[in-house]
């Protein structure tokens, strides 16, 4: 199913109207309120909701026992997971959703630098392998930081169910095993850099494609000699080279960065000091690959690029390795849809004070951001396709009356964004390139307004 091509009221229903909050008028509730928030994503509650009685009510929900983040959340990672294709990418990653130090909130855990306080959001993303098209949250989880022990050894941390490291095998056992004839592959960074997280996504029956973290890490060759990873890179070969465009960051310019490839098969022992989980299951070492990319000729005073990566998929040409690469890039998915969650929706924003009711919101927040990133993803990776086969026919012939559009003008998908982004404010000079997914928002939300405003008017004369 394409979750976009849906109103904002059949997406409502199609994402919440199954979840489980132990009464059908609490599910209607949110069903309604979930449609409420699409209309309007950026607003506080009050500008959502827009009467006293559906803000209370709005309240109630989330005041109740049986509103949960897990029981809001579920139906939509159910019908992600029911996606099927030949390679789907599941990209995880953590953010922190932090209310500051100065709320009164109750429940919520340090974050950052422990100042603030709030909780961790991980969340696994569902992309497809081929391009950029964004199908769901196949799971997520909270995750509330704990004070270390003072003195705590490894082998006590090891003993201890609520260690940070674990939410990645948590996530991966949360999500389960692919349908049949779908590959799943975990797409993750140097915090799942653990065998327990190779070993639970292969008794899952899924891949991976991990950024390594300790290349002190002692690994076996293919000849069975047993030694430091850093020490095995420098002996493999190069394969090849390409050049990377990479992105402004911040102190850090765009710029074209010369990239080498070399890659290699190895095995991962089990760890010398084993956790209750690992000594009960007492796992053999887990084949896989590796491929290391480096920068050469990278800039004075620029910290060249190193990418390490596991992979459990085979690795045995050039063409492999750079795929391997490009599943590990499409990493800044997941961190645009933070960015959409925290910008666009303002979850940090949110005026709740108990940490359930703002998990709970958080639910919801969460199901309402995809469909927002939708937005722009839509005109990235299907920019040809008739606009009417993906949104409402009376949202493409409202856009061509207010950007004062000819009847007779073809409306592609392409052409509806960028329509929708000047709408929004974009103003689609040469040199602006393509519109962000806040001005695409911002005139979708405008759109819908005129739209709102059009039918009460129409239902007002009859």
């Amino acid at each position: 199913m394409d979750p976009f091509v849906l109103d904002a009221q059949t997406w409502a229903k199609t994402q919440f109207a199954t979840a489980d909050l132990h009464d059908k008028r609490r599910t209607d509730r949110l069903v309604y309120l979930a449609t409420q928030i699409t209309a309007h994503p950026s607003g506080s509650f009050p500008e959502q909701t827009e009467s006293w009685n559906d803000l209370r009510a709005a309240y109630n929900l989330f005041d109740c026992e049986d509103v949960t983040f897990e029981a809001i959340a579920t139906p939509h990672w159910e019908l992600t997971k029911r996606t099927t294709g030949r390679r789907l990418l599941i990209i995880a990653d953590t953010t922190e959703i932090d209310y500051g130090p100065c709320r009164k909130v109750s429940g919520l855990s340090p974050v950052g630098s422990g100042y603030g306080q709030g909780f961790h959001l991980h969340s696994g993303l569902m992309v497809s392998a081929e391009d950029d098209r964004i199908h769901g949250l196949a799971g997520q989880l909270i995750h509330h930081r704990q004070p270390v022990p003072k003195g705590e050894t490894r082998i006590q941390r090891l003993h201890r169910d609520d260690r940070e490291s674990q939410i990645w095998c948590t996530l991966v056992n949360q999500i389960g095993s692919p349908p049949p004839g779908t590959s799943w592959v975990h797409v993750v960074d140097r915090g799942a850099d653990d065998f327990e997280f190779f070993y639970h996504c292969q008794q899952a029956g899924t891949d991976w494609v991990a950024r390594a973290k300790n290349l002190n890490r002692k690994i076996i060759t293919p000849d069975g000699d047993k030694l430091e990873l850093r020490s095995y890179l420098q002996t493999l070969p190069d394969a090849g080279s390409f050049t990377l465009n990479l992105r402004a960051r911040p102190k850090q310019p765009a710029r074209k960065a010369k990239l080498v490839v070399s890659y290699a098969a190895l095995s991962m022992p089990t760890p010398a000091i084993k956790s209750p989980f690992l000594r009960e299951a007492n796992p053999g070492a887990i084949p896989m690959w590796v491929v290391r990319v480096r920068e050469v000729e990278a800039p004075q005073g620029v910290d060249p690029i190193e990418w390490v990566l596991y992979t459990s998929l085979p690795v045995e040409d050039l063409e492999g390795a750079m795929m391997i690469v490009g599943y590990y890039e499409k990493r800044w998915l997941i961190e645009e849809w933070h960015k959409v969650l925290k910008t666009g929706m303002r979850v940090e924003k949110r005026q709740l004070k108990t940490s359930e009711r703002l998990e709970a919101m958080m639910g919801l927040m969460s199901v309402a951001a995809v469909r927002l990133f939708q937005l722009k993803g839509e005109a990235r990776t299907a920019p040809e396709r008739p606009a009417g086969l993906v949104v409402s026919p009376k949202y493409v012939t409202a856009l061509k009356a207010v950007r004062k559009l000819g009847s007779s003008v073809e409306m592609t998908v392409g052409r509806f964004f960028l329509e929708l982004a000047k709408l929004g404010g974009f103003l689609g000079r040469r040199r602006d390139g393509e519109p962000g997914w806040i001005t695409i928002w911002r005139g979708w939300d405008k759109l819908q307004t005129m739209i709102r405003g059009a039918k009460a008017i129409i239902e007002m004369s009859t």
